[in-house]
């Protein structure tokens, strides 16, 4: 892991530092929106001059890789029910 800090100066400016420049793809003209969810989260998008989305960054991104399907299979078959299909008993 690394870090990278920027200090915000007078009238609300921030510098943010090359190595974040250069990993996030932040260009002169890289427009940069910080967007509020209505459960209060945030979301940075990242465009470029044109307009395309170069990079969104949402806190919401789930920690783990499959997180956020955890529980949208419904309750699914009992074990009986299983072994009867595979069984092939009807």
């Amino acid at each position: 892991m690394s870090t990278a800090e920027a200090t915000v100066g007078p009238g609300g400016r921030v510098t943010i530092p090359k190595s974040v420049r250069d990993q996030l793809h932040i260009r002169p003209g890289t427009k940069i929106e910080f967007l509020r969810a209505r459960d209060g989260r945030w979301t940075v998008r990242l465009t470029d001059a044109d307009g395309q989305v170069i990079r969104l960054i949402d806190e919401r991104q789930p920690t783990r890789r499959f997180a956020e399907f955890r529980g949208h299979a419904g309750p699914g078959l009992t074990t009986d029910e299983v072994m009867a299909l595979t069984r092939g008993d009807e």
